[in-house]
């Protein structure tokens, strides 16, 4: 995977991550009109979901971090 495709990758999860916390969250605040294990889904998944917005945010920086010493090395 070259350093473009991963930086993609790291936004296509951020926009999905937040995507997801988006409906989770409106899920959440609709909480005396669902069940207590919908409710309890829909945290589990927010939780999940900060975790995704995370772990695409480390690739996009490692993705920046790889592309900026490519341009060191052929400046």
């Amino acid at each position: 995977m070259n350093s473009i495709s991963a930086f993609q990758s790291g936004i296509a999860g951020v926009q999905s991550g937040i995507y997801g916390a988006n409906q989770n969250a409106a899920q959440i605040a609709r909480a005396e009109q669902i069940s207590t294990e919908q409710l309890t889904e829909a945290l589990v998944q927010l939780q999940a979901n900060k975790q995704q917005v995370e772990a695409s945010a480390k690739v996009i920086e490692t993705s920046s971090e790889m592309i900026g010493t490519l341009l060191d090395i052929t400046v």
